[in-house]
């Protein structure tokens, strides 16, 4: 099964919009803020550069490590044997069997749900109890990983 850089990539941009929109002070941004101690001149200050660059490659890097969730048939070669140049015989017939099945924006939405429930959140939440925030910043930012895993989940694996 080889890498889909190009999915990889547009799940790791959709965080984007989502975080426009998630973190709009109409839905949550100005709760957020409040949370975090954010002020509009400190947000003004910043290096929107350097935050989206690297929002950017992290959000990459979480869609690299999705997509061996999301896609069970990724796997398949490690359970068989044989090199990725040389897979076994039974890799070739397992993937003429099932080299497309749960191969759904769907299906890959759910394993997206369960890996921002059962670990974005709690990667969250621990950090923010250490240090000192409070139940809805964990919960805004907690349901934005959610959300984006989710939607990346589905990109990754409907894209074939």
């Amino acid at each position: 099964m080889e890498i889909n850089f190009l999915a990889i990539l547009v799940a790791a941009l959709a965080t984007l919009p989502i975080g426009f929109i998630w973190y709009n002070p109409k839905v949550f941004g100005s709760v957020w803020m409040k949370e975090t101690g954010m002020t509009e001149e400190k947000a003004k200050g910043a290096n929107m550069i350097k935050i989206f660059s690297l929002t950017i490659l992290f959000s990459f890097m979480i869609a690299f490590v999705l997509q061996t969730m999301v896609i069970h048939q990724f796997g398949a070669l490690g359970m068989v044997g044989g090199g990725a140049m040389t897979p076994k015989p039974s890799y070739d017939a397992f993937m003429a069997d099932y080299g497309h099945a749960y191969r759904t924006f769907k299906h890959g939405m759910l394993h997206g749900f369960i890996a921002g429930l059962f670990l974005a959140l709690p990667i969250v939440g621990i950090n923010a109890l250490f240090e000192r925030k409070s139940w809805k910043y964990i919960l805004i930012n907690g349901g934005y990983f959610i959300i984006c895993l989710t939607i990346m989940g589905g990109i990754i694996c409907a894209w074939e």
